[in-house]
C-alpha cells in the first residue's frame, strides 16, 4: 500500500529533471515512438473527420469529440486513465516501443518550467494570465516538425489559422495544419503545480468529489487545480484548448501525472476509495443529469475497446496492469 509518507518521500527525492529519471535512450525511444504514430495513417473515417490525418490524430479527435463529457464528470479520472493507457498500448503495439508512458512530475518543474527538459521555451497569451517566456512555434526538439491537424473548437490564441475551423458539422474536425505552438507560464506552474499543491491535494481530499474538484480547479474563485494548471502551464495552441489539448505531446505526460496522482490517493484506503464515484455525466451537471455509475461505458472509438467505467478503476485489475514509481 502506497502512504502519504512513502509519496513525501518521493517528492523529495526525485529529480527534478526528466533526462535524470530517463536516460537520453529511453528519452529518444519514448519519442520516436510518438513521432511513429504521426506517420501511421489514420484509422478514423476522413469522409466524415477529414482533419485526422495519422494515427495520432485518432486520439486527438476522439478526446475533441467527446470533451463535454468528459470533463467535470463523473468520468472524468476514469475515462483518461484508460485513454492514457491506451496511447501506451499504442506506442507499444504498432511503433515497437519498449518502454512505459512517463509522467511528468509537476513540482519538480514548478519555479521554472521553461527550463525544464520538458519544453521549449516559446510566447503566445492565455486567457487573462500574464504573457509566458515562449516565442510561437516548436522550433526544436523532436516535435519542431511536427504538424497539428485538428482544432480549434476553443482556442486560447486568435490567429485565423485557428478560427476559421470552428464553423464545422462536427466542431474542430477540418483540416487545419499549423504548427505547434507553446507558452511556458511560470505564473500557473509556481502557483498550482508545487509539491505542497500536490500533498494539500492528497491529504485534505477526504472524499473523490472534493478530489477531483480541488484537482481540475475553480475558476470562479481564481484557483486552477494542478489539473489546469498543468495544461496552462505549457499552453499555446493546441494545449490551451479544452478540446484539442492532446493534439501537443506534452498532454500525455502531464495526464500520466494526473493518474500517478489519483492512483497514490486511492492506495491511501483501497476499500473505501477504490472504487469512489462522484458527479453526474454532463460537464458540472449542465444540464442537469443521472449521477456516473460503475456501469457506464468509455468509449474510445478507433483507439481503444469500448470497457466499463468499473473496469479500470483499479491498474492492476481487467485491462490494465500497472503501477507508478
Amino acid at each position: 500500500m502506497v502512504n502519504i509518507h512513502w509519496f513525501l518521500f518521493r517528492l523529495n527525492t526525485l529529480s527534478d529533471k526528466l533526462r535524470s529519471t530517463l536516460s537520453i535512450w529511453e528519452r529518444q525511444a519514448y519519442s520516436n515512438a510518438v513521432l511513429c504514430l504521426m506517420k501511421l495513417p489514420a484509422q478514423t473515417n476522413q469522409s466524415i473527420i477529414a482533419g485526422a490525418k495519422t494515427r495520432y490524430d485518432d486520439f486527438a479527435w476522439v478526446h475533441i469529440n467527446q470533451t463535454l463529457s468528459i470533463h467535470g464528470t463523473g468520468n472524468f479520472l476514469s475515462w483518461h486513465r484508460y485513454y492514457t493507457w491506451a496511447f501506451e498500448q499504442a506506442l507499444r503495439d504498432e511503433c515497437d516501443y519498449k518502454g512505459y508512458q512517463p509522467y511528468w512530475n509537476w513540482g519538480k518543474s514548478a519555479n521554472d518550467p521553461a527550463n525544464s527538459p520538458y519544453f521549449d521555451a516559446l510566447p503566445t497569451n492565455i486567457n487573462n494570465v500574464p504573457a509566458g517566456q515562449g516565442g510561437g512555434c516548436v522550433k526544436n526538439g523532436p516535435f519542431k516538425d511536427m504538424s497539428v491537424n485538428l482544432g480549434p473548437v476553443s482556442p486560447t490564441l486568435q490567429e485565423p489559422d485557428q478560427i476559421k475551423n470552428n464553423a464545422t458539422t462536427n466542431p474542430g474536425s477540418a483540416y487545419n495544419p499549423r504548427c505547434l505552438k507553446r507558452d511556458i507560464l511560470s505564473w500557473v506552474s509556481s502557483r498550482w503545480s508545487t509539491d505542497q499543491q500536490s500533498v494539500d491535494l492528497i491529504t485534505n481530499s477526504k472524499d473523490i468529489a472534493t478530489f477531483q474538484s480541488t484537482m481540475q480547479g475553480d475558476f470562479s474563485t481564481g484557483f486552477y487545480g494542478v489539473h489546469t494548471a498543468g495544461h496552462f502551464t505549457y499552453g499555446g495552441d493546441p494545449a490551451g484548448d479544452l478540446f484539442t489539448s492532446p493534439g501537443d505531446p506534452a498532454f500525455w505526460l502531464h495526464h500520466g501525472q494526473i493518474d500517478r496522482t489519483w492512483w497514490i490517493w486511492q492506495n491511501q484506503d483501497l476499500e473505501k476509495r477504490g472504487n469512489a464515484l462522484a458527479g453526474t455525466v454532463t460537464v458540472n451537471n449542465n444540464p442537469p443529469s443521472r449521477n456516473t455509475t460503475l456501469g457506464d461505458s468509455i468509449w474510445m472509438g478507433v483507439v481503444a475497446d469500448t470497457v466499463a467505467i468499473g473496469d479500470v478503476m483499479s491498474t492492476v485489475d481487467g485491462p490494465l496492469c500497472y503501477i507508478y514509481v
